[in-house]
């Protein structure tokens, strides 16, 4: 595998003042913040900046679509914590990434993408592949900037990392024109940033935080609802000893996966639509409900007229916006989760009589876990996901796309360690799982990352296998192949009587031959005993392996809460 950096030249930094072309300044400004890596695709109007990036050193990915290469930096940035960075050229580049940037500004991942532009004198003339960027992507993005004047580039680009590091997370586009990256202007750095609108809230109200211990010590029946905030606050630590110290239970959210131990007795699994049993009826029985870092989107809470009817609520979270947004709350606390977290632990922290309600959650654990019925006809996908978390120790670093194979990771991998999990939550982006587990990989070069995709999503992007040859990335991309959009048929089947409408994908290409095509290892199973086989010998192999696994093509996730239901709904959570 190429190391990320290894080609990065040693540079005096440029002296305030100096005089420099656009395109020198971007490269300048990226080594000021310390970027290694970027991802991107080159076209006419970024021919003045991929000119500067040649010979540089500076480490480049070439995605084989601008959509792969934006997923990518979205893996690079949930794994690494670091900004993803993203070049796209102008037009049909620019709105390529469109997409990557929706389902970034939904999860709060960090980017800073820039996108080339047409000539400032021709802009708003329909010019050759000219489309209007900051118009497209404004409601998708944290900020969006057009430079305008050369000598604004390097405080442009400097408040681009500052926005998207820092309060929520998000990504920030920066729109150049190609004469402000072939023309001259003065590069400065130094200066502070000046953004008097923009100044998150780190540390919480001391009043509320009392607020909080007062009605955790009141409480009878109260639960943690983890989300991606505490991930991204690296507060894990802070939650696992506010928890246990609190004897409090822990529900995660589908992004909050691995920010609290899947196997802690406190656990008690994923909330919403294919959450488990208990998770939602704790929710749903709850007198205290305590979310940490999530946003209560209604994949979590289902109907909002059953969520949670007897809870006073208490929402902590660094963007303001989010708290009252989809639920009436009592207690709201802004700040960063582990500050947030580092206050309730030095408060004093009386600890309720939780007796009953613990009790009672072991006895719907006990009678309610996560199901599927086994077969020695047909290979199970949960089977394929919980051999893969026995042959990777539990331990990798998995990327999925959205569906039914989504899903079955969530409730069947058992994420017991932060920053393990990179899915498309909010946006449910088919074509995320390869590419993002690209990033993921220059990330963490460590760690076993494995992408596990369906047939339908993988087909979006599978042009990306050629980065991953060409990187030797030892990715092991897992394909969950049912010949069909699984989640598509699965509410077909239950809402639409089986009416498959354009959901089943019978003409499959030969996965095997696109491996060797792509010069990488290709390994299949249809039964058990196969599937053990080809895991053991795909995390055997240094290099990229492609897994092609015929799964049972009818077989449904549950539980489920239909659309318009309550939590307390569920169906299908007994055989």
């Amino acid at each position: 595998m190429r190391k990320v950096g290894a080609n990065m030249q040693t540079k005096e930094p440029v002296s305030a003042g100096a005089q420099m072309n656009g395109a020198d300044m971007l490269i300048e400004s990226l080594r000021r913040e310390n970027v290694d890596v970027i991802f991107g695709y080159p076209g006419g109007a970024v021919l003045p900046i991929y000119d500067k990036l040649y010979g540089s050193g500076m480490f480049h990915v070439l995605a084989r679509h601008e959509q792969g290469g934006i997923h990518a930096a979205e893996g690079y940035a949930r794994i690494s914590g670091k900004p993803g960075v993203v070049i796209a050229t102008s037009g049909p580049g620019a709105t390529n990434i469109v997409t990557g940037l929706a389902d970034a500004m939904i999860d709060s991942l960090p980017l800073v993408v820039f996108t080339g532009q047409v000539a400032s004198s021709v802009i708003g003339s329909d010019a050759f592949q000219e489309a209007d960027v900051l118009g497209i992507t404004m409601p998708i993005t944290k900020h969006s900037y057009q430079v305008r004047n050369i000598s604004d580039m390097p405080r442009i680009i400097k408040e681009a990392f500052h926005i998207a590091t820092t309060g929520r997370p998000g990504p920030v586009l920066i729109d150049i024109p190609k004469d402000m990256a072939q023309g001259d202007g003065t590069f400065n750095y130094e200066g502070e940033i000046d953004l008097p609108g923009y100044q998150p809230t780190y540390f919480p109200n001391q009043l509320q935080v009392k607020k909080l211990t007062d009605a955790v010590a009141a409480a009878k029946k109260p639960v943690i609802l983890a989300g991606a905030g505490v991930l991204l606050s690296k507060g894990s630590e802070e939650l696992k000893n506010y928890a246990e110290r609190q004897n409090i239970p822990v529900i995660n959210t589908l992004l909050g996966l691995g920010c609290f131990p899947a196997d802690h007795p406190l656990h008690l699994g994923m909330a919403g639509m294919h959450g488990t049993y208990t998770a939602n009826m704790a929710i749903y029985e709850s007198d205290l409900l305590i979310s940490i870092g999530a946003r209560f989107d209604d994949r979590v809470t289902g109907n909002l007229k059953h969520f949670a009817p007897n809870a006073k609520i208490a929402h902590i979270d660094i963007d303001p916006a989010e708290i009252g947004k989809n639920v009436p709350t009592k207690i709201p606390i802004v700040g960063d989760a582990k500050e947030v977290l580092k206050q309730l632990l030095l408060q004093e922290g009386e600890v309720g009589d939780y007796t009953k309600w613990h009790e009672k959650l072991a006895a719907w654990k006990q009678e309610y876990p996560l199901w599927y019925q086994n077969s020695a006809d047909v290979l199970k996908p949960q089977k394929v996901v919980e051999l893969l978390h026995k042959y990777t120790n539990g331990d990798a670093v998995v990327t999925t796309d959205v569906g039914q194979h989504q899903m079955w990771v969530a409730q069947y991998y058992t994420f017991n360690n932060p920053d393990r999990w990179v899915t498309s939550g909010g946006l449910g982006t088919m074509g995320f799982g390869l590419p993002s587990a690209i990033g993921a990989q220059l990330a963490n070069k460590d760690k076993t990352v494995v992408a596990v995709v369906g047939d339908g999503g993988f087909q979006m992007t599978l042009q990306e296998l050629g980065v991953i040859r060409e990187l030797n990335l030892p990715v092991k991309v897992v394909v969950l192949n049912n010949q069909s959009l699984g989640m598509v048929r699965q509410w077909q089947e239950i809402f639409y009587e089986e009416r498959y409408s354009h959901s089943l994908i019978p003409n499959q290409p030969n996965l095997m031959k696109l491996a060797e095509a792509y010069d990488i290892k290709g390994l299949q199973a249809s039964t058990e005993e196969e599937a053990h086989a080809a895991l053991k010998e795909a995390m055997e192999t240094d290099g990229p392996v492609l897994l092609n696994f015929f799964v049972a093509p009818k077989e449904n996730v549950y539980p489920m809460v239909a659309p318009g239901k309550g939590l307390h709904e569920m169906v299908g959570v007994k055989p």
